[in-house]
């Protein structure tokens, strides 16, 4: 896909309404367009403030009052037993055709709400993707070394005490070959996150470690982005992506390590 997605595109996102095949290849053209992110960003946000607003349902004025009229009439005038059946069946039939509304009126936004947190969670991970990607990329361009420059991770750990409003598990052993070089203070989405930098032979790896945000679990991710691989994996209470160009199993075994890792880990200060 080239150029830039085109508004058809970018609604059809944005609804629900692209097929795999063709979700996949946005997926992959927002991972490295940051203009095309926003713009799906504000296309998804735009129609979710707009289906909150204008979408709620409400049974019409007239058929409450149809209905409340047939009621009183049923229990106001004398009936025989063939007009009492014939009313009542009536009577059903109005109130089966409301609640049909309404169920479909629901069903309906219900839909309409997890295609927008579908479309939502996408443009989300495209930015995440361009964002860690250019932090990488910025990080092995710079010259200065870490702020904390150590291979031992009972040093760097204790570093983020105080600077990040969370804690994290580093691993016990790494795979082979290897090696943590130390770790930055940086930020992501305008959140302070850790990150990581290890070496596996003459490639490096940025692993971002931040808290994780909002209550639906995030979907792990596989992207690329400028070259990049990028992997994530989340945990109840941090979201971890690393960045490397190493082969994407390497850079795999290193994330399930640190994934490993995590387990029974508490928040800071206890």
């Amino acid at each position: 896909m080239s150029n830039h997605l085109s508004l058809v595109m970018l609604n059809s996102l944005a609804d629900g309404e692209l097929s795999a095949e063709d979700l996949a290849k946005v997926n992959e053209h927002l991972a490295g367009c940051p203009a095309c992110t926003t713009d799906a960003l504000h296309q998804t946000l735009l129609k979710a403030t707009t289906a909150k607003a204008g979408q709620r349902y409400s049974p019409p004025a007239h058929l409450l009052e149809k209905i409340t009229q047939q009621t009183a009439r049923q229990t106001s005038l004398p009936q025989t037993e063939t007009e009492a059946r014939s009313r009542g069946r009536a009577g059903m039939l109005g109130w089966a055709t409301a609640a049909a509304v309404l169920l479909i009126s629901v069903s309906v936004l219900l839909i309409q709400r997890n295609a927008q947190r579908t479309a939502i969670a996408s443009a989300e991970r495209a930015s995440l993707v361009t964002e860690v990607g250019d932090q990488h990329i910025a990080t092995l361009a710079a010259s200065s070394p870490p702020q904390v420059l150590s291979s031992d991770k009972h040093t760097v750990k204790p570093w983020f005490q105080g600077r990040i409003p969370f804690s994290f598990n580093l691993p016990e052993a790494l795979p082979e070959g290897t090696t943590l070089d130390g770790a930055n203070l940086t930020y992501l989405n305008n959140q302070p996150v850790a990150q990581l930098l290890y070496s596996m032979g003459k490639h490096r790896v940025s692993v971002f470690i931040a808290r994780r945000s909002g209550s639906i679990r995030p979907v792990d991710l596989a992207a690329e982005h400028s070259g990049f691989h990028v992997m994530s994996f989340s945990t109840d209470e941090l979201e971890v992506t690393a960045v490397s160009d190493v082969d994407p199993t390497r850079l795999s075994d290193l994330v399930r390590v640190i994934e490993k890792a995590q387990t029974g880990n508490h928040s800071q200060g206890k």
